[in-house]
C-alpha cells in the first residue's frame, strides 16, 4: 500500500508526521514500513543516516530519491503486498515529476494549519490530486494545533477541505515532536498522535477485522 504525507506548503509538518506514522505502525502494530524521501531537504534521510551510526538495527528502511527515479523505485515498492510505503513529498506542485507519485497512491495525508496561507495552499494541493487521482482517499490532518490559541477560520477552513476528504482530529503542538527519529517517538509525544493514528490503522491500515 502506498500513502503519500504532503501538502503545497513547506513547513506543515509533513516530513515528521511521515516519521511518527512510521514508528507508530513499526512500533505499536508491528507492521513492514518503507519510508521514501521524495523531499528536496530530505530531512527523513539525514535522520536515518544520522541515526544508523548510533544504532544496531534499523527498524525500517529510508531510501532518499528524486522525483525522476519514483517509477524505477515502483517494482521494489511493489514487490511487498503487505508493506505499507510511505512516501514524502516536495512542499510544492511546479513538478511534473510528482504526477506519477499521486497516480499510484493508495491513501493521501495532507498535514495542515489553521492559517490563511495554508489554507490556500491546501486547497490548491487538493485540487490538484483529485484532478489527477479523483478516487485516491485523502485524509486532512490539522497538525500541531497550538493550545488556548482560537483559530478564527478553523470552521471555515474544515469545511471547506471536507468538500475534497476527510478531516481528522488535530494533532495538538508538542515541543518534543522536534525529538523524533527513525528510532524512536517521544513517549510525551504518543498521546497526542495515537487518536488519530488509531482512526487511520483502523479505518484504512489494518490487515484483519480482529486486528
Amino acid at each position: 500500500m502506498i500513502i503519500i504525507i504532503g501538502n503545497q506548503k513547506g513547513g506543515a509538518g509533513k516530513s515528521t508526521l511521515t516519521l511518527l506514522l512510521a514508528n507508530y505502525l513499526t512500533q505499536l502494530k508491528k507492521r513492514k514500513v518503507i519510508v521514501i524521501d521524495l523531499d528536496y531537504q530530505q530531512s527523513i534521510s539525514q535522520k536515518y543516516e544520522k541515526a544508523k551510526v548510533l544504532e544496531n538495527e534499523e527498524p525500517y528502511e529510508v531510501v532518499a530519491a528524486p522525483l525522476e527515479d519514483y517509477s524505477g523505485l515502483l517494482p521494489m515498492i511493489k514487490a511487498d503486498p503487505e508493506a505499507l510505503v510511505l512516501i514524502d513529498l516536495p512542499g510544492k506542485l511546479d513538478d511534473d515529476g510528482l504526477l506519477p507519485v499521486f497516480k499510484t497512491a493508495d491513501l493521501i495525508l495532507c498535514p495542515y494549519s489553521y492559517d490563511e496561507f495554508s489554507f490556500e495552499s491546501t486547497i490548491l494541493f487538493s485540487v490538484v490530486l483529485k484532478k489527477v487521482s479523483p478516487d485516491c482517499k485523502l485524509l486532512f490532518i490539522p497538525n500541531r494545533v497550538k493550545a488556548n490559541v482560537k483559530y478564527e477560520i478553523q470552521v471555515d477552513v474544515d469545511e471547506q477541505l471536507a468538500k475534497f476528504g476527510k478531516v481528522m482530529p488535530p494533532i495538538p503542538d508538542r515541543i518534543d515532536f522536534q525529538r523524533t527519529s527513525t528510532f524512536q517517538t517521544p513517549i510525551s509525544v504518543f498521546p497526542v498522535i495515537r487518536p488519530v493514528f488509531d482512526m487511520i490503522y483502523k479505518e484504512h491500515l489494518k490487515l484483519k477485522p480482529n486486528e
